[in-house]
Parts: C-alpha cells; sequence; structure tokens
C-alpha cells in the first residue's frame, strides 16, 4: 500500500499481515495527503488506517516546545489511550514522540509533554483546550488532524469545542474524520473542514454484522436480579450496560456478594480506576465490566463474546454502539437486551430503529434453560469476593508556581500517588 518499509518491518513484527478493509481502501489516499472520511464500526482497524499514514507523513519532522504536527482527537479517556498504545511502537520504529492529553489526569506532567516536544498529540477535546487557554499548546504547527468517533463526539456534547479546535488548526493542512455512523452533525464537520474527501465506507453498521446475533429476552420484573447474577456467573468475559452510574456501581456490589468478580466503569470513576477494572477486564482478573454508555466506546476488548443489556438503551445509536463491543475483527458476539413488560413496545421501536431483527425468547425463571443456552448462565458461587482495595498515595511535595494553583478540576490540587521509574 505505499507504507516506509520501517513501519511494514513493525507492522511484521506485530504479526499484523493481512490489513482489514477500510485499511487497504484508506492507507493509499491517506498516505497521498487526501482527506479522509472513513465509516467503520469500533473494531474494524481504524485506528491504524489512519495512524499508519499519519505517522509515516510526520516521520521525517520534529515538533517545537508546545506545537505538535499532528492531533488526534477522540471522545473518551479510554479511546485517547487505547489509540496511543496501539500507534505508539510504530512511532518509535519512525522515531515520533507521542503524548496523550486527557481529563482526570495531571494536566502538569501533560504541559510538560508538550514543552518537551510533543510530534503527535492524541487528546480529548476538553482537556485540549483546557492546555490551549493555559499557554501550554499552540496547534498552528499541526498538518495532519484526525478526528476518530466523531459521532460520540457529537453525541457527547463536544461538537462546539471540537469545532473550536479545528478552526487553529492551519486550513491547508490534511483532515482525516473516522465514525461508526455518518449523521446530520458528521456531515456538517466534513463540508465544514474536509476539502473533497474521499469516501470509504466498507464496514457494515453493527446491525448488519452477519457474525453478530441479536436476542431479546422477555422476563419477568421480580425475575430480573437473579437472571442477571446466573448470567454474569458464566464462563467467559461479559459487558453489562445500563443507564446511570449509581445503577452501574450498585449492579457491580450485588455481582461481587454473588461470588462474580465484577467492576463498575463509568464517567464518575477517576482515569486510575477505569484504567485499573480494564486492565483487569483484559486480563481476565476481572470477568464482568458493568458499563454506562459512557464507557461504551471506551472499551476495546476481544474476546468478548457476550453483551448484556440490563437496561435497555433510549437511542438506536447507543444499542449499536453497546453492540460494538463484541463480535469485533470478524469474531461472533451476541448482544442480549433483557426485556421487563412494561419495556416491550419501546424495545420494539428501538430494534427497527437499528435496523436490527432478533431473535425473542420468554424466559420463565433464572433456572430456564433457554437463558443457558443463549447467554451460558449457570450457578454462581456464592462466596463473596472483595475487591482489591488501591494503595494508599504516597505523600507528595507541596506544589509550588502555577502547579500549586491548578488543577484539573480547577479546584485544590489533588495529591497523586509518584509513577514507579522504568528500567530502560
Amino acid at each position: 500500500m505505499g507504507l516506509p518499509a520501517v513501519l511494514c518491518a513493525e507492522l511484521a513484527h506485530q504479526r499484523i499481515t493481512v490489513p482489514f478493509p477500510v485499511q487497504a481502501a484508506a492507507v493509499p489516499d491517506a498516505l497521498a495527503g487526501r482527506d479522509i472520511l472513513g465509516r467503520g464500526r469500533t473494531g474494524s482497524g481504524k485506528t491504524l488506517a489512519f495512524g499508519l499514514p499519519l505517522l509515516a507523513n510526520t516521520a521525517g519532522s520534529k515538533a517545537e516546545a508546545r506545537r505538535p504536527l499532528a492531533l488526534v482527537l477522540v471522545p473518551t479517556r479510554e479511546l485517547a489511550q487505547q489509540v496511543t498504545e496501539a500507534l505508539r511502537p510504530y512511532a518509535r520504529a519512525v522515531h515520533l514522540r507521542m503524548a496523550t492529553v486527557v481529563g482526570g489526569l495531571a494536566i502538569g506532567r501533560q504541559a510538560k509533554a508538550l514543552r518537551d516536544g510533543a510530534d503527535v498529540l492524541v487528546a480529548t477535546p476538553g482537556r485540549l483546550n483546557d492546555l490551549i487557554e493555559r499557554g501550554d499548546c499552540a496547534l498552528d504547527r499541526v498538518r495532519i488532524t484526525v478526528l476518530d468517533e466523531a459521532d460520540q463526539m457529537s453525541d457527547m456534547g463536544f461538537l462546539p469545542q471540537v469545532t473550536r479546535l479545528l478552526r487553529q488548526v492551519p486550513g491547508d493542512g490534511q483532515r482525516m474524520l473516522f465514525s461508526a455512523t455518518l449523521d446530520r452533525n458528521v456531515e456538517r464537520l466534513t463540508r465544514q473542514f474536509l476539502d473533497d474527501p474521499v469516501l470509504h465506507s466498507v464496514d457494515p453498521p453493527a446491525a448488519a454484522v452477519t457474525t453478530l446475533e441479536h436476542h431479546l429476552l422477555h422476563i419477568a420484573e421480580g425475575d430480573k436480579a437473579a437472571l442477571v447474577l446466573r448470567i454474569a456467573a458464566r464462563r467467559g468475559r461479559v459487558i453489562m450496560f445500563l443507564r446511570t452510574k449509581h445503577a452501574a456501581n450498585r449492579l457491580a456490589k450485588n455481582l461481587l456478594a454473588g461470588g462474580v468478580r465484577a467492576a463498575a466503569l463509568h464517567g464518575g470513576k477517576s482515569q486510575a480506576q477505569r484504567t485499573r477494572s480494564l486492565d483487569a477486564f483484559k486480563a481476565g482478573d476481572l470477568t464482568v465490566l458493568v458499563a454506562t454508555n459512557v464507557a461504551a466506546r471506551g472499551i476495546h476488548v476481544d474476546d468478548v463474546d457476550l453483551v448484556v443489556n440490563v437496561d435497555p438503551p433510549t437511542d438506536p445509536k447507543d444499542y449499536l454502539h453497546r453492540g460494538g463491543r463484541t463480535a469485533r475483527a470478524g469474531a461472533s458476539g451476541r448482544v442480549v437486551t433483557l426485556v421487563v413488560p412494561s419495556q416491550r413496545g419501546d424495545t420494539a421501536r428501538l430494534m427497527r430503529d437499528a435496523g436490527v431483527t432478533p431473535h425473542s425468547s420468554k424466559v420463565r425463571g433464572p433456572e430456564d434453560a433457554e437463558l443457558a443456552r443463549i447467554t451460558g448462565a449457570r450457578a454462581p458461587s456464592g462466596v463473596p469476593v472483595t475487591p482489591e482495595a488501591p494503595r494508599p498515595a504516597a505523600a507528595q511535595p507541596r506544589a509550588t508556581g502555577r502547579a500549586a494553583h491548578r488543577s484539573p478540576g480547577g479546584g485544590a490540587p489533588r495529591r497523586r500517588r509518584p509513577r514507579p521509574r522504568r528500567a530502560a
């Protein structure tokens, strides 16, 4: 596809030998400097589709202090970290420095990374705006800009911030916009900021993925808690979605009490807590993540074959984004939605609007064989699981200068644990 030999060598080292469709389609045009409009569901390979050309076209240049050369905007902290992790070995191969700036982490460290000269910056809109307002970052040298998960940035209300950031980027640079869906707000961004873009829409929406099954389980309201516990006790990873962070916390606590290794993941958790839970889930130390819509697109974990909508979503896009946590990269998976009698009408409309034709089953109690067949549900151990307590923070020296008066939330500075030094 025209990638530099050093990046091809790193791909081979990572055992990546065949491109996904979105990569095969987008990489040559991106390498040629064309503006790209790409549609593909999560797990389709979008990160390398934009990341490899971005690195190839930036290689050989060096950023000045506070002035990155390439910018990747993403909606969530988890996605920012995953994009950085995915691209870091390739950036290292072409001698480019990466930095990640997101809310919930020390802004002083992020400002220092920019002062040291970050060539490629991966950022969430809010934190990047904060750093620009502080004078710690300027976008006047950015030559390549990527918007990843543009539709979620729109859904989360980030469009005004994104628009303000894009207006600070030189207009003659390259722009790439990738999204799972191309709705009206994404079209507006495209018209305003992309110049004669090449459209690559090579991956079906989540509703059309042939390896993904959709199931509606009609249950009695009084059976719901016991059903959820048995599903959570299955073998293998499962992600369960609820509408609110309080409901997610409550369910995670109930699952732990029933003998299931679970943790809640939502916007009310600190970044350290969210990262710790995701890492434990990936490693198999946790078998259940209990998440909200806010966290839906930040969960990029392979080998998740079941997603459970404990609370059915109200928006079809939320349904598709939740379902995108399974059946990733050609693997198979199931999305199960629990429906009590009062939710039947709304859920039927949701499926129609999402373009989904689900299998419907009536489940008569927690021990119904149909529940076990579809979800792998089984009896929990009943032995309570004690979550690992975070280690206490070590005392920190008092901050001085600007850091003493600024904090990520605008209030008093927080004390933070020192990071352990790593061997070179």
